[in-house]
Parts: structure tokens; C-alpha cells; sequence
């Protein structure tokens, strides 16, 4: 559908955001009309404090519940909170000492919200609807990363060592000296993990490990970021930044499981941040171009972009925009509007939702 729209949607303007409107009983949330779509967006936290979503590649909108987890200092230090996308209504979910913000995870049946809290990987149970604040129960110690898979097992970087931990408590070695700063993803199936090590501020490299391996294997390296699985678990996307004729491009590339593969998917209208749909059809992407700091769609097969709404941040990266796991809606942060704030954005008409037999 992306491909047939009218190329006006995309027209580029310098104009500011307007105003908000306040919708009607729906707690915090103010509706706004972008200058550069004249697309309705809804402002999701209020500006007197600061709120952060999680890492793009966690899970953390429920469909079911239709509830979204972020963090905020809107009670002094920073904490887990949960808003509910229908009533407006946000609670605060635990009170940790010293959270990552980014660090926020949901478990696949919704029940736990995982976190970091300082070096401990804590947890809270989300379905009790108390108002008392819980104290976090604590997973493991000495935690700098982790990642949740399927059936409770739960990928963790100690020490500069990548462990997987099971239900039972126990602890099994994937990859040694995967260094300090890490990010783990399990893949789909939960044979293997994708870890990141990081090089230096701009160049770090991509590693998986697999249950089946007794050494990980180098996916990629450079000046690459944003990985994700492809749904079907056999392959990775992300962000490559590669110099041409002495201009700066950001790519969209994939690269399989034996790290021989290396493809462009798409060129991006230099993308600082991005993540896929359910099925890795469309991406979303966040543009760092100064003349043009824009929300971006991005169809796979066309390779055609359209401009969903400006986003102004004073970081692109932060941007981190995300699509809901029905497809129907793009959430983003962005401090334009002076404090770190969340945004969502419809795209139901543009986006087509996963069947019935596709795992949200």
C-alpha cells in the first residue's frame, strides 16, 4: 500500500510542531496534528517529567491487556510504569534502586517485567493490580546485559561472559569474553544467541552463539547497529554505515548464520535507529538528517520510504522507533517538545496487521 500513496504524504517541511490538543478523559494523553504529514499523533506521557521506552528489540506492548511499559522520573528517581493505551490511566510498577531504563522487558506471557536494577537482573509480576509499589525480585547478580527467550530461559552477560539461565537456576557458558558492553538476543527457536561487542563508539561487531557450536561464530563487524532477528531465525538485520565518494549512507543489510552472506536489504534516508515488523516486511526507521529529522516507513520489496511525522529529537538514536506487535501503531520517544516524551503514531491503513497463525 506504502507504494501507491500519494508522493505529497512525503513533502518535506520546516515547519514546528503545533500545539497539542487534549483528548477527552484519556489521562495524559494530547492529540497532535504534525506540521509535516499533517498525520494525528497522540502524545502518550506528560511533559513534566521524563519518560524513556525500552530497547527497540524488547518486548513491551501488550496487545492483549493493551498496556505499554516505560520508565520515568516522574516520582523523583527513575522507575518502571505502565500506562494503559485505552483508559490513559498510568501506574508505577516497582521501585528499583538504580534502573536502566532501556533495560525493560516483558516475558512472552506477559506476566514478569524484567529489568536491571543497578547489576542485579530483577523482575516484578505485572499482573497484580495493587497499588502498593513492589520491591523486585532479584534473578541474578552481576548482570551487565540480558535477554529473555522462550520458556523461561533467560540470556544473561556475568562477567564478561555470555550464560544462558534456566528455570531450575541453573547456568550454562555460551560464549567466553564477550566483553563488558553487550547486548544478547535469543533466537526464535532458543538453540542460539546473537551478542554484540562493542569495539569502540562507533564500531563494534556481531557474534552468534549456538547450543550446537563450541565456538561463536563473527557475523559482521564495522560500523554497524540495531540487529534483529529475521522471523524465520535464519538470518540478521541491521544498520550498516558506509562511506561513498566521501558521503556518509546508512543501509539496511542482512547477513545469515555463517557470516559469509552480507547483503543490502535497502538504502535508508540515513536511519540512526530502525526495527522491523512482525514479519520484516516493512521497517521503521528514525532519520538523523538535520534538514529533514523525520519518522520514516520503508517497504521492503519497493524500497520506497514515506515520511510518517517529524520527530526533532536532539538525539536520533533515542528516537528508537518500534511497531506495535499487531502492526497497527509506531511508537517513539523524542525530547522536541523539551523533555524526553512518548509518541504513537497510526498506521493500521498503511501496515498490514499478522494473521491469525503469526506469534505477535
Amino acid at each position: 500500500m506504502l507504494a501507491t500513496l500519494p508522493a505529497a504524504l512525503a513533502a518535506q517541511t520546516s515547519r514546528s510542531r503545533p500545539k497539542g490538543k487534549q483528548l477527552p478523559s484519556v489521562g495524559e494523553f494530547v492529540r497532535i496534528t504534525d506540521p509535516t504529514t499533517e498525520t494525528t499523533l497522540v502524545r502518550l506521557t506528560t511533559l513534566k517529567s521524563s519518560a524513556y521506552l525500552p530497547a527497540a528489540a524488547n518486548r513491551f506492548v501488550s496487545v492483549k491487556d493493551r498496556y505499554l511499559v516505560f520508565s520515568s522520573d516522574r516520582n523523583g528517581a527513575l522507575a518502571p510504569f505502565q500506562v494503559d493505551l485505552r483508559s490513559g490511566a498510568v501506574r508505577q510498577l516497582a521501585n528499583p534502586a538504580r534502573l536502566a531504563p532501556q533495560s525493560l522487558c516483558l516475558d512472552p506471557k506477559e506476566r514478569w517485567l524484567y529489568f536491571l536494577d543497578g547489576d542485579q537482573l530483577a523482575r516484578v509480576d505485572v499482573t497484580k493490580k495493587e497499588a502498593k509499589r513492589q520491591a523486585p525480585e532479584s534473578v541474578a547478580g552481576d548482570v551487565s546485559a540480558f535477554s529473555l527467550g522462550q520458556n523461561g530461559v533467560v540470556f544473561v552477560v556475568r562477567r564478561g561472559n555470555l550464560q544462558r539461565l534456566e528455570d531450575a537456576g541453573g547456568s550454562l557458558l555460551l560464549a567466553a569474553e564477550v566483553g563488558k558492553l553487550c547486548s544478547a538476543q535469543p533466537s526464535r527457536g532458543g538453540q542460539g544467541c546473537l551478542f554484540s561487542r562493542e569495539l569502540s563508539a562507533t564500531e563494534r561487531q556481531f557474534w552468534y552463539s549456538s547450543d550446537s557450536s563450541s565456538r561463536p561464530l563473527l557475523l559482521a563487524k564495522g560500523s554497524i547497529s540495531c540487529p534483529f532477528w529475521e522471523p524465520d531465525g535464519q538470518s540478521v538485520l541491521f544498520l550498516r554505515e558506509s562511506l561513498r565518494n566521501d558521503v556518509s549512507l546508512m543501509e539496511i543489510h542482512e547477513v545469515g548464520l555463517d557470516g559469509k552472506s552480507e547483503r543490502c536489504i535497502a538504502p535508508t534516508s540515513q536511519f540512526a535507529s530502525f526495527s522491523p515488523n512482525f514479519d520484516a516486511s516493512v521497517f521503521v526507521g528514525a532519520s538523523r538528517s538535520k534538514a529533514q529529522p523525520n519518522v520514516v516507513l520503508l517497504l521492503r520489496s519497493a524500497k520506497r520510504e514515506m515520511t510518517l511525522c517529524q520527530h526533532h529529537a536532539s538525539s536520533a538514536i533515542a528516537v528508537s522507533p518500534v511497531f506495535s506487535p499487531d502492526a497497527r501503531r509506531v511508537y517513539f520517544q523524542s525530547d522536541e517538545e523539551g523533555k524526553p516524551a512518548l509518541y504513537s503514531v497510526n498506521v493500521e491503513l498503511l501496515v498490514e496487521p499478522p494473521g491469525e497463525n503469526t506469534e505477535a
